[in-house]
C-alpha cells in the first residue's frame, strides 16, 4: 500500500520506520530535514502534506498535539475521500470526537510506550473507532509496531484518547512520586543511589527502574525519550477533560514547568529528577 505519513519526530521517526519493508511510504515533516533518516532509508519525501496525501491508501500522522492536528489535516480537509485516517497523535476526548465528526474515516491509535519500545516493536496502540472494518485496517497497519497482547480494539476514538491519557497520568504522578520520594530520603540524609535501591521493593520500583539511569548519571537528560513539553502538554490535557480536580497531575505539570522555565522543555523528563535541586 502507498502510505501517506505526516509528522517525523521522535516517535514518528520510529513508527514510520516500520512501515518501509513492505508498503510505499511518502513522508511529510514542517521541519524537512527530519524526515532525512527516513528518506535515506528508503522513503519518499513530500514537499506539503497535500502532495504527501495526494494518492494515499491509508494517512498516518504523529503530530505534537491537536492543534497542529487542525491546522495540518482537519481544517484545510486533507484526507481524501474514503481514505483511511489514522492519527497516533496524543489528543483529548473531546479533540477525538472532533475529528471524527470532520472526518468519517477517522481512527485514533496512540501508542503507550517511549521510544525504545517503539524500536523493539513492543508499544502498547488503542485502535478507536465505530467502524469495524476500518478499525480492523488500522489494526493491522499498526501491528508493524505494537506488541500483540498490547494491541487493544475500542469502539471509539475518543475511548482510545482516554486511554492513552490514562497511561500518560501513570507517567505524570508516579514522576511526581520518585521526586518526592528522592526528596523524603535525602532528607534524612540518603544519597539518591540508596533511595533507588530501596524503591525496588514498592509501588514506585516500574518509575525507579525506567528514569534511575538518569537519576544516577548513566543517560543523558538530552536526548531523551519523552520531553517535559510533550508530558506537560498531555497532563493539560487530562486537567482539561476531568471534571474532578487532579491535584497529583497538577503538582506534576507544576514540575514539568519549572524545567521548561530552566530550558529543559526538549529534555527527557526525567531533568525534572537530575535537576531537582537547581534552578
Amino acid at each position: 500500500m502507498k502510505i501517506a505519513f505526516l509528522g517525523t519526530g521522535r516517535m514518528g521517526t520510529e513508527l514510520a520506520r516500520h512501515l518501509l519493508d513492505d508498503h510505499d511510504v511518502v513522508v511529510w515533516n514542517r521541519t524537512a530535514e527530519r524526515a532525512q533518516p527516513l528518506v535515506d532509508a528508503g522513503a519518499t519525501l513530500a514537499s506539503s502534506p497535500s502532495e504527501a496525501v495526494a494518492s494515499a491508501d491509508i494517512v498516518v500522522s504523529s503530530l505534537f498535539g491537536p492543534d497542529n492536528v487542525r491546522e495540518v489535516i482537519v481544517e484545510p480537509g486533507l484526507i481524501p475521500d474514503g481514505v483511511t485516517w489514522i492519527d497516533t497523535t496524543t489528543v483529548s476526548p473531546d479533540d477525538a470526537r472532533s475529528f471524527a465528526e470532520a472526518v468519517d474515516s477517522y481512527v485514533h491509535a496512540p501508542v503507550v510506550g517511549s521510544l525504545g519500545p517503539a524500536r523493539d516493536r513492543q508499544l502498547g496502540t488503542y485502535v478507536g473507532t465505530p467502524d469495524d472494518d476500518r478499525r480492523e485496517q488500522a489494526m493491522s497497519l499498526v501491528e508493524a509496531w505494537a506488541a500483540p497482547e498490547k494491541l487493544i480494539g475500542v469502539e471509539t476514538a475518543a475511548t482510545a484518547a482516554t486511554g492513552k491519557l490514562l497511561a500518560n497520568l501513570a507517567l505524570a504522578v508516579t514522576a511526581e512520586g520518585l521526586l518526592e520520594a528522592l526528596y523524603l530520603g535525602e532528607s534524612e540524609g540518603l544519597d539518591s543511589e540508596v533511595v533507588l535501591e530501596m524503591l525496588d521493593i514498592t509501588g514506585l520500583a516500574f518509575m525507579k527502574n525506567m528514569k534511575g539511569p538518569f537519576v544516577t548519571g548513566e543517560r543523558n537528560t538530552d536526548p531523551g525519550d519523552f520531553t517535559v513539553d510533550a508530558l506537560c502538554k498531555d497532563s493539560k490535557l487530562m486537567e482539561r477533560t476531568s471534571t474532578k480536580p487532579l491535584p497529583a497531575v497538577a503538582a506534576a505539570i507544576e514540575r514539568f514547568e519549572e524545567q521548561q522555565e530552566m530550558g529543559h522543555g526538549d529534555q527527557d523528563f526525567s531533568s525534572i529528577f537530575v535537576f531537582r535541586n537547581k534552578g
